[in-house]
């Protein structure tokens, strides 16, 4: 028994009905085209269907757009603290090498400054290097990186560009240490360069003050006054710097008054300073003293003869 077929009406169909209908089909088709053509009526409404179904289409990229854009913040914030990371290594990178420029370029005026007084000294002076230093209430010392096997002996003074720093108390053979004027220990024959006033300036372990005592009562001395060696004793040339006079005061005695002295040499600052040799001893017979008189051309006739008369007195019969 055959099964029923469930009856359809095709849209297209072979019998004249069908091709009435696919007429009036396109006849409408026609008429809307034109009318759309030449009204827009078709744009008004694709306009409100896209307006419909865009919050669709972004509601479906949603999860994709969410996902870009936290990878993107990842990214951005990762690159981000990279590059500031690295903005500070160089940042502190060139503060490090502007400071070493400032350093090297003090460090060149300071040995300019050494150079000068070398040449202005017209003595014989060697460059030495601090390597080490030695502050305390008791000590005031300084190592130098030159010693014994460069020509260094105990007793040599050390200078900066500009005054007397201390002497060297003891050599290694390739160091040596030197004392301060501010050490408690050290003296210094000094003079008063505007009276001529003559002291001894002891170091008092401050790094900014020495103390010149025992001065008479009708001294002539105040603040601003200059004090340089005196040269007694042998052991420090006359003429260097020591200090300026900033206070003057009566002694713990009341009999005399005292004098504090700031430094002139760097004793905080000076990395670099010069070691005075002694001049060394003339050789040989002292030179002829200058000739006093009238010149040899214009001598009485009287002391030319005197040769001869020399030569017949010593002849012997």
């Amino acid at each position: 028994m055959a099964l029923p077929q469930k009856a359809s009406t095709p849209i297209f169909a072979d019998a004249p009905a069908g091709t009435l209908r696919l007429i009036v089909y396109l006849a409408l088709a026609a008429v809307l085209m034109v009318l759309d053509h030449r009204n827009g009526w078709l744009q008004r409404v694709r306009y409100a269907t896209a307006a419909a179904i865009v919050p669709i289409y972004k509601l479906a990229a949603a999860p994709a757009d969410w996902i870009h854009d936290a990878k993107t913040a990842f990214t951005s914030h990762t690159q981000l603290v990279d590059d500031n990371r690295a903005l500070r290594e160089a940042l502190l990178l060139s503060e490090a090498r502007l400071n070493r420029m400032q350093a090297v370029s003090q460090q060149n005026t300071r040995l300019k400054q050494l150079l000068d007084t070398q040449r202005q000294l017209d003595m014989h002076a060697q460059l030495a290097h601090l390597i080490n230093v030695q502050l305390d209430p008791n000590h005031d010392r300084v190592m130098l990186n030159i010693g014994a096997n460069e020509g260094v002996r105990v007793g040599q003074v050390v200078i900066d560009a500009h005054g007397v720093m201390g002497q060297v108390i003891e050599t290694m053979p390739h160091a040596s240490v030197a004392m301060l004027i501010i050490d408690p220990a050290h003296a210094v024959p000094v003079m008063l360069d505007r009276t001529g006033l003559r002291g001894i300036a002891h170091g008092t372990g401050n790094s900014a003050q020495l103390l010149v005592p025992n001065l008479p009562l009708s001294a002539d001395v105040k603040p601003g006054d200059k004090l340089v060696t005196s040269g007694l004793g042998g052991r420090f040339p006359a003429g260097f710097p020591v200090g300026t006079v900033t206070a003057v005061e009566r002694g713990p005695s009341g009999l005399f008054q005292q004098a504090l002295v700031r430094p002139a040499a760097q004793l905080d600052h000076s990395g670099e300073v010069l070691l005075l040799h002694d001049l060394p001893e003339p050789v040989g017979p002292p030179a002829p003293a200058p000739q006093v008189g009238p010149p040899d051309a214009l001598a009485p006739a009287a002391t030319k003869a005197a040769p001869a008369t020399s030569k017949s007195a010593g002849a012997v019969p």
